[in-house]
């Protein structure tokens, strides 16, 4: 490997210290040489990238938009991306297909371009979205996957059997990044939409739940049958269920800010809910 990319160490916990991301933790253990630009746009960053001599350059979730010289400089660029292109291009592909309600989704190994994830598809493969899966969840399979196409894609690469096959602009959409605007749930929607915002923002940043002003994250929940005034309490016991625009909302999961996640009987000790209790809606 002649050399890895990753972004600068950015400030992270209490203390808001610099620290390495995961890509250069794993490179400095194996003694790799690491490159951390702010930018791919200076001329000193594409020397770099061509001293390098590199055949191929793998890019997974860099976080940063290459630009035109960046990938010219370099013979091959593949990008792992986390979806099946042109479906869900752009920042969050699994939490797009997750709020859509899609029932599978995969990995694309592509050959990148000038464009926002629009190069020729090289390889994918394609999973299945299980009913309980979140955000979480299906980053690890992603990954996983990822990982062993793009052992697979370079290999056919260096024996020159890799095809690459043009994208059906027709049929793309794209996965907006998500902003904290979008993980306020709104209870006028149906439950199952609900539900699924619930998955798609879990582990982070968190479906929030206003509850007499105070944000709750919720960890857990499902879509039950139920009706009443949208973000009313209808039972609270194993579950808080809560009445939505259609159906009902179950949360099992739940946490309060600078608290530790705990189930919603747990929450219900200190924080009693009769039936007709209210959530904040906006």
């Amino acid at each position: 490997m002649a050399l890895v990319l990753t972004q600068p160490d950015r400030p992270a916990g209490r203390g808001q210290q610099p620290m390495p991301s995961a890509v250069k933790r794993f490179a400095v253990a194996h003694r790799l040489e690491v490159f951390q630009p702010a930018t791919l746009k200076s001329d000193a960053v594409l020397a770099r990238l061509q001293a390098a001599s590199a055949d191929a350059m793998v890019v997974a979730a860099y976080g940063l938009i290459l630009p035109v010289a960046a990938i010219q400089a370099v013979p091959h660029v593949l990008n792992i991306h986390a979806s099946l292109l042109p479906r869900w291009r752009g920042a969050a592909p699994i939490q797009r297909a997750l709020l859509a309600g899609d029932s599978t989704t995969g990995i694309s190994i592509m050959q990148m371009d000038a464009g926002l994830d629009t190069g020729p598809v090289l390889m994918r493969e394609v999973i299945p979205i299980s009913a309980d899966d979140d955000a979480g969840t299906l980053h690890d399979k992603l990954a996983e996957l990822g990982a062993r196409l793009i052992v697979r894609a370079l290999a056919e690469l260096a024996s020159g059997k890799l095809r690459a096959t043009a994208q059906d602009g027709s049929q793309a959409t794209y996965a907006a990044k998500i902003e904290k605007r979008d993980t306020a749930l709104d209870w006028s929607r149906p439950a199952a939409e609900i539900e699924r915002a619930v998955r798609a923002f879990c582990p982070s940043p968190g479906a929030v739940a206003s509850l007499h002003g105070e944000p709750l994250k919720l960890w857990r929940a499902r879509a039950v049958e139920g009706a009443g005034r949208p973000g009313s309490v209808l039972s609270a016991g194993e579950a808080i269920v809560v009445a939505c625009g259609v159906g009902a909302l179950a949360i099992t999961e739940l946490q309060r800010p600078g608290r530790n996640r705990i189930q919603a009987k747990q929450f219900l000790l200190g924080h009693p809910l009769p039936p007709g209790a209210r959530f904040d809606v906006a």
